[in-house]
């Protein structure tokens, strides 16, 4: 996991294939004049998913993992927190994987917290698990999914 402000976007852009491009789509596009919903930047390798809603607190946030996107999330505007706990840590499937989705749940509880405030960014990997919107209060964020 990796937790940074946009303005440091930079550092990370050779980190995998993709990021370059997924940072300079969210550095020089207007992502608050978004609708809500998935915006193509490179068909299925890589795309962001806007999302409107509010945050439901740490006991409303489930641990989740991909196998096949790394997840880039953007706070917009609001407050968002979110939990961790490495992927391999996690014991407590809640139902199977869901290959067409590429999200599996967990009802295991976060190793710990990070605030996530706006012009910020984490990078979860499919080895991370991560429990999103954990804040409170109405929340604005973009999620690129970069394909492994």
């Amino acid at each position: 996991m990796i937790l940074d402000t946009l303005g440091q976007a930079y550092r990370y852009a050779g980190l995998r294939a993709g990021f370059a491009r997924a940072f300079a789509y969210l550095i020089a596009t207007d992502i608050r004049a978004l609708a809500p919903g998935r915006h193509p930047i490179d068909g299925e390798r890589l795309y962001v998913l806007i999302d409107h809603q509010d945050g439901r607190g740490r006991d409303g946030a489930r641990l989740e993992v991909h196998h096949r996107y790394i997840d880039i999330q953007l706070t917009i505007d609001g407050a968002e927190e979110i939990g961790w706990r490495p992927a391999e840590a996690c014991r407590k499937p809640a139902g199977t994987f869901d290959t067409d989705k590429d999200v599996g749940y967990f009802d295991d509880r976060p190793d710990t917290w990070v605030s996530v405030p706006a012009g910020h960014f984490t990078i979860f990997f499919p080895e991370d698990a991560h429990a999103p919107l954990a804040g409170r209060g109405p929340l604005r964020k973009a999620v690129v999914k970069v394909a492994v």
